[in-house]
């Protein structure tokens, strides 16, 4: 049973404030006084130590946010949408500027290297260069229908709208969603975990640079009661949502209740599909990266290999390079000790339940000078039996379960019995094993020889089955239906000798 080794830092593996800082409610420029709101503190899970606080926001401060975005609402989507671009532009500059400084803001709240914390806002960018098309892409129809009558299609923004966004990519996962939303002419609300809520006030820093109007673009702080509040709240029309599947289902639930526009995305349980025929060197790395980058912490991490047949080599080989891996260096922290509790009592009951530990980060030892944070290393079981926790369960941490299985049919019937239709990756040099694989599979993603398959834009991110609550993707075409209505004008200017004018 490997261990991992004692780590060694010889620089910071990421840039700590001076001071913890006090952010507050922001509209704009403007910050809100929450003057008797209960604060909630912000830990860092590289070191345990303070960084800053937010408001606890709850209905009177929810209502405060949305009046100001409802104020600018109307002369907003009054504009053209190349109007409605040209902060979006000053705005991708300034991601751009600022990389280093958002990288490391959203690192060291949430845990993951500075270089993965980076890579996220490089994603979030895509879509910004997305939304910048708009402008040239999105020009509605019109088409005479008879003689005489003419329908036309305009793209219409719905109004107020927000988004609630998870701990582990406080910038990349509010990037997917509000330079979109804004272009097409909707002031946004940003929620952001309560847990990782710095980075968005560096986000609305830039966006007031950019030169949006005040009340475009809002950051709410809170907990559960502060999205319930904005969700119950009249006036802000649609949802974005990303995070846990018991939460999604919870939001979708409560907003579509109130006759609201939701899109909530959930969880995973990836399946990564290992065929004997594997290309060792695609195999092999992706198949790690996929399970610890991120330190698991993401809904599209590999976390259930299906080996199917003789894999013992590549398997070997698998834990051989994840065995390498250094946490700080190679990869960040989870995101809190509770966290880190839950996967060691998980990879426990996997034990119990009969699968072998063939590879123990539950006792890694913490970089030095970190040791107050919460360090979890790369963890396999093998043998893992199909139904139980570890293989069914999404644990989100970097615990690959390797599941074994006699054919590329059972490993299907494997991956449609997961309650999640996140990712399925398919790891193999037939061509037809891997066209199997992709047509059968019921993800929302599928990935050829790729761990991780997310999409690039303009193609949309989105999952099936108790991933998804709601309807579309979140990025690309999907992002745009979620934050518009169609408006369809019928026009007729004189008369005609047609019986009907439907004719």
């Amino acid at each position: 049973m490997a261990e991992s080794a004692a780590v060694f830092v010889s620089e910071p593996l990421v840039r700590m404030p001076s001071a913890p800082l006090v952010h507050d409610n922001q509209v704009g420029a403007r910050r809100l006084s929450a003057a008797g709101v209960r604060r909630i503190s912000v830990h860092s899970p590289y070191t345990g130590e303070l960084l800053g606080s937010v408001p606890d926001s709850g209905p009177e401060q929810v209502a405060e946010v949305v009046a100001a975005a409802l104020r600018v609402s109307r002369s907003w989507a009054a504009l053209p949408i190349k109007e409605r671009t040209q902060p979006l532009f000053r705005f991708r500059e300034l991601l751009l500027s600022n990389l280093d400084a958002l990288a490391h803001s959203a690192a060291r709240e949430c845990g993951k290297t500075v270089a993965e914390a980076a890579a996220g806002v490089e994603k979030g960018i895509e879509v910004v260069e997305y939304g910048l098309s708009l402008q040239n892409l999105d020009g509605g129809a019109s088409l005479e229908v008879s003689r005489g009558v003419r329908c036309e299609l305009r793209r219409e923004p719905v109004g107020v709208v927000a988004g609630i966004t998870p701990f582990n990519f406080p910038a990349m996962v509010p990037l997917w969603l509000f330079p979109l939303a804004v272009t097409l002419g909707n002031p946004f609300i940003l929620k952001p975990s309560e847990k990782t809520p710095l980075t968005a006030a560096e986000l609305a820093r830039l966006m007031h640079e950019a030169g949006y109007p005040e009340g475009v673009f809002s950051v709410l702080h809170g907990s559960a009661r502060a999205v319930e509040a904005l969700i119950d709240h009249p006036d802000v029309h649609a949802y974005g949502f990303v995070g846990s599947s018991k939460v999604a289902a919870s939001v979708y639930t409560r907003a579509a209740e109130r006759g609201k526009r939701v899109l909530a995305l959930g969880g995973a349980k990836n399946t990564l599909i290992l065929a004997p025929d594997a290309d060792p060197a695609l195999a092999v790395q992706g198949i790690v990266a996929s399970f610890t980058g991120c330190a698991g912490q993401r809904c599209m991490a590999g976390s259930v290999l299906v080996a199917v047949g003789p894999c013992d080599g590549l398997i070997e080989r698998i834990v051989k390079a994840a065995g390498a891996i250094q946490v700080g260096a190679g990869m960040g922290a989870i995101i809190d000790p509770a966290s880190v509790d839950r996967l060691r009592a998980a990879v426990e009951r996997g034990v119990a339940d009969g699968a072998r530990v063939v590879l123990d980060g539950r006792t890694a030892p913490a970089p030095l000078g970190y040791e107050g944070g919460s360090w979890f290393a790369p963890t396999v079981l093998d043998h893992v039996p199909p139904a139980s926790h570890c293989a069914t369960a999404e644990l989100f941490g970097p615990v690959l379960s390797i599941v074994r299985v006699p054919s590329i049919q059972a490993a299907l019937e494997f991956e449609h019995a997961s309650p999640y239709g996140n990712a399925t990756s398919i790891f193999t040099q037939s061509g037809a094993v891997a066209r199997q694989v992709s047509d059968a599979a019921q993800s929302g993603m599928i990935g050829v020889n790729v761990g991780v398959p997310v999409p690039r834009e303009p193609f949309s991110f989105g999952g099936t089955k108790g991933s998804r609550f709601g309807h579309g993707d979140i990025t690309g075409q999907g992002g745009v239906e979620l934050w518009t209505h169609l408006k369809k004008i019928t026009s007729k200017w004189g008369t005609n000798t047609d019986g009907s004018w439907m004719s």
